[in-house]
This record gives C-alpha cells, structure tokens and sequence, in this order.
C-alpha cells in the first residue's frame, strides 16, 4: 500500500468545499485567480468592502451570498441573516447602511409560506436599521438543482466623515477587542444539522453590528484602525488575515477569549477548535492602546458588546503570524485554518 502525505493538499486542479471555508484554499484562491485577474486599487485593499469616493464624500459597496444549510436555525433564517451579515462588511468599513439589493435563487418545489416567513424576517431586519430594500432580482432553477433556496445581496453604506478604517492602518501597539463570546452561530448550525443535542439550547448570534460600531466610532473614530467580523474561519482567521495584510505580528490570550461553556463542550465533544468556528455577531477592533479601555467600557455598555473582552495586541515580532498564550503559560502558533470544518454555514 502506498504511504499519503498528511499534509492538507494546497493545489487541486477543481473547487473544493474547502476554497469556500474562509482558510487557507480561500485566501489562495482570491490571491492566485480572483486578484490577478481582476486588480484594481479598490479591491486589491481585501477588505471587507470596498470604499469608492462619491460626490460629496465617500460609500462603502460591499456584496455577499448565502447559502447557508438548513435556511432555518436557531436565532434566525437565511433572510435575517443575509441583512445583517451585509450590514456588518459595511459596518467594519465605517459605513452607515443605507440601502440593499436581493437576489433570489430559488428551486423548483421550495414552500411559499418558507419564502414568506424569509422576506418578513428581511423586512423586520431592515426595518430595525433603518434601510431599504431598492431592487431585486429572482431566478428559479430546476428541482434538485438548488438546494431549496439562495440569496445574493448588495449593501451600499455611507463612510462617516474622518473615518478611515483599513488593514493597512494596524500597527504595532494595537490592542485586539472582542464583543463577547465566539463559535455560537457555527455550532448551533451544527448541531441542528447533526441532530445533536445538548443540556443548554444553542442559538446563532448573528445579528447586525452597526448599532455598537457607530456608538465606539463617536469617540473614538481616528484611534480605530480596522475592524472584521470574524465569520468563516473563525476568529483565527480573521486575526490571520489581518496579520498578513498588515504585516505585524499579533499575540493573543486565551484566558481572555469568551466561550460559553455550552459551546466549548460541544466543540471538545466533536472534536473543533473555537477559534476555528464561524461566528455571525462577532468583531475584532483594532484599536490605539491609548482608547483601548474607553472603546471597551463603550462596547460593555451596548447589548452586543456586554461580555467583551481585550484579547490581545499587535507587536514587531514575527510579522505576519499569530501566537496564542495558553492556559498553561505555553505559546503555540495559531494558523489559518486548512480545509473546511463546517461547509454552507453562512
């Protein structure tokens, strides 16, 4: 019998469920194939929306797709959901939503009352956030050729005047804020798709950021360098993504990163690392040292940001990569995540 090397294969000839995961294959697939082909100074930035100037100031434009598996889950559906995951790649620009646009993929056999109970949870979305809905479009697809229903989404947000918030402003000193605990959305995906259950019913956090990023962004908004929602890849990929784009090293505590004890069962259980799993209402703030306990006073005093957390800094040492300090007293390297753990999260 042959020997196989264990190592994760980096170069496949086809798409993977992995190049979707928010890791490594995602990042070498937008570096090797979408940048080249597509270069431009406003998407060569990789943030998490790109910032275009306007007449009278400047908007942020970002668009997403969804797709998750089952639509419905705890704490929402693909239609809140899809608001505020758009909502949020604004928010970590600086930006106020305004507007949005929809489009529909659905399949051949998916219930009328399942869509209606989607466009209400839009619609209540939206309508919290004061946006709107401006255009749309819906495609309808053979049965057995869409998986029930997609959703594709535009969001079109007006940066905030002095705001300039970007991977490229993080620097050495930074300290690293959390809103609360990780790996929620990930998990209660998880264990609704498995059929699991556990003691403590588990609920996605996925909710819309804007409200807590426009309160820290009053008093703080030229000492916040970057922000991003920690969504595939977890909070490891996201930390990952900003070490390389930024060029600095980052150091995290892991006695300082929430996780709920219902979640960190669950993980130990099936065999995942928190730091991997998706999250859906989560950010990380890179803020000066100067504000960093204002800007966490700030976030403790919001309802999406009362269990936050300063869970690490930016430092001169190794660019480029990320060291956890352990419960232990020990330092481990933490990477960016190989393949796929959870496929259709978000």
């Amino acid at each position: 019998m042959p020997f196989e090397c264990p190592i994760p294969i980096q170069d496949y000839d086809t798409v993977t469920l992995a190049h979707g995961g928010g890791g490594k294959l995602t990042q070498k697939l937008i570096t090797e194939l979408f940048q080249p082909a597509l270069d431009n100074p406003y998407l060569r930035e990789l943030h998490d929306g790109a910032v275009v100037p306007w007449e009278d100031g400047r908007l942020a434009v970002t668009t997403d797709s969804y797709v998750i598996s089952p639509p419905f889950f705890p704490g929402g559906n693909i239609g809140s959901l899809a608001v505020h995951g758009t909502v949020n790649d604004l928010a970590m620009c600086g930006a106020k939503p305004l507007y949005l646009s929809l489009a529909f993929i659905l399949e051949e056999g998916f219930r009328l009352k399942d869509l209606w109970e989607i466009l209400v949870s839009i619609r209540e979305a939206a309508d919290r956030l004061g946006i709107h809905v401006v255009t749309g479009d819906t495609k309808v697809v053979e049965r057995g050729k869409g998986d029930g229903i997609f959703i594709n989404t535009t969001g079109i947000g007006r940066v905030l005047p002095g705001i300039e918030i970007s991977p490229r402003r993080i620097r050495p000193g930074d300290k690293i804020l959390l809103n609360g605990p990780i790996a929620e959305h990930g998990i209660a995906i998880l264990s609704l798709r498995e059929g699991l259950s556990f003691e403590t019913d588990l609920e996605s956090d996925t909710a819309a950021l804007w409200p807590l990023v426009e309160e820290m962004l009053k008093v703080g908004k030229d000492k916040i360098h970057a922000l991003r929602d920690a969504t595939r890849g977890g909070i490891a990929s996201a930390v990952n993504e900003l070490a390389q784009s930024a060029g600095v090293g980052m150091v995290l505590e892991e006695s300082e990163i929430p996780v709920r004890e219902a979640v960190q069962g669950a993980c130990e259980i099936l065999g995942l690392d928190p730091l991997f799993v998706a999250n859906e209402g989560k950010f990380l703030a890179f803020v000066d040292p100067e504000i960093a306990e204002e800007m966490l006073r700030i976030m403790r005093a919001h309802p999406l940001g009362r269990e936050a957390r300063i869970i690490g800094e930016v430092v001169d040492e190794h660019p480029g990569i990320v060291r956890l300090k352990t419960w232990l007293g020990g330092s481990r390297v933490v990477e960016m995540i190989s393949g796929e753990q959870l496929p259709r999260i978000c």
